[in-house]
């Protein structure tokens, strides 16, 4: 018996990604939202009701139609844009493989390309910047201590925003904060030592909260994690109060994995090796952090003032002739 389109999504969660992948809350989350856009669009483009579709709705134009209206309509980028079609790659795969009749379908579909993008070079803070905003959170209310604890944690860490708001009493390794346990992407684990300004302000912020392993260490009024949308808000009014004093920020687009590469570019400007950093911040592999040795240019100025230059020897210039001039200006 062919299964129907709603049994195929529920079984692709259920059964692939959460009992045979064994995949993380956070990854079954992301496809979990490509779905729901999926379904609030194709009843308008298909003209039928989310009951009324079926898997052959899923084919290659339809998919195509999706992710122009995620660029266009939603103002994705190219970047979630491949993390959409990654999804739908993934369910038309393994609704192939409960369906053989499918896969003409499936091959059309998983023959769309990802879109290449250009990658900018990373953005990251000064020394003076990031202690701008790490000083900006009003100590003296409730709200603006767990930032600043927050804060100072991300910055030492350069965990990612999931990272940190995931973060749990029980992953102090002691009651002095020496260390924190990071739980990364695919269920990697890493630990990461603190630096004692920050594990004594940890330190001290842990006392006013519960002493049970899984109560979050950072949490918002309602005493749950604080959300991803929630922790942004808060470093963009820090921000604001930083540019007060540090003039250097006016203008300057701030996010959550700003603070990361911050990290990032401040170990390597202190020497540490790129092997060590990519451990530090949870690296699949060291290339990836190579990107931060290509947006440091005050070490490529080091290197080209070491390094001693070569004269080419003078010559006359010769103008072309018309015929060449033409072709060299195709």
């Amino acid at each position: 018996m062919i299964p129907s389109f709603d049994a195929l999504v529920q079984d692709f969660f259920c059964r692939r990604l959460i009992e045979q992948q064994g995949v993380s809350p956070r990854t079954v989350e992301a496809y979990r939202d490509t779905f729901r856009l999926l379904l609030a669009y194709l009843p308008q483009h298909l003209g039928k009701p989310v009951p009324a579709l079926g898997l052959t709705d899923l084919d290659a134009p339809a998919v195509l139609a999706f992710l122009d209206h995620l660029e266009t309509t939603r103002g994705n980028g190219p970047r979630t844009r491949n993390a959409r079609l990654a999804t739908l790659r993934s369910f038309v795969q393994y609704a192939a493989s409960r369906d053989p009749t499918a896969w003409p379908l499936a091959r059309r579909v998983l023959a769309i390309p990802a879109k290449r993008y250009s990658k900018p070079l990373l953005g990251y803070l000064t020394r003076e910047e990031m202690q701008a905003i790490l000083d900006a959170p009003d100590a003296a209310t409730w709200a603006g201590q767990r930032d600043r604890v927050l804060l100072a944690v991300m910055y030492n860490t350069g965990a990612r925003v999931s990272e940190a708001v995931g973060l749990r009493r029980g992953d102090l390794t002691d009651t002095s904060a020496r260390s924190l346990r990071i739980r990364g992407k695919g269920r990697k684990e890493r630990v990461v030592p603190l630096w004692k300004q920050t594990a004594k302000a940890l330190a001290h912020w842990s006392k006013q909260l519960d002493d049970k392993p899984d109560t979050p260490l950072f949490p918002n009024a309602r005493g749950q994690p604080l959300s991803r949308s929630g922790f942004e808000d808060r470093l963009a009014l820090a921000v604001d109060r930083a540019v007060e004093k540090c003039a250097g920020l006016k203008g300057k687009s701030v996010t959550p994995h700003t603070i990361r590469h911050t990290t990032a570019m401040h170990l390597l400007q202190s020497g540490v090796d790129v092997t060590v950093i990519a451990l530090w911040l949870g690296h699949e592999s060291p290339e990836t952090t190579h990107q931060y040795v290509e947006a440091d240019l005050r070490m490529k100025e080091e290197v080209l003032a070491k390094a001693r230059g070569l004269s080419p020897e003078p010559t006359v210039y010769r103008p072309k002739g018309k015929l060449l001039a033409f072709l060299d200006s195709l």
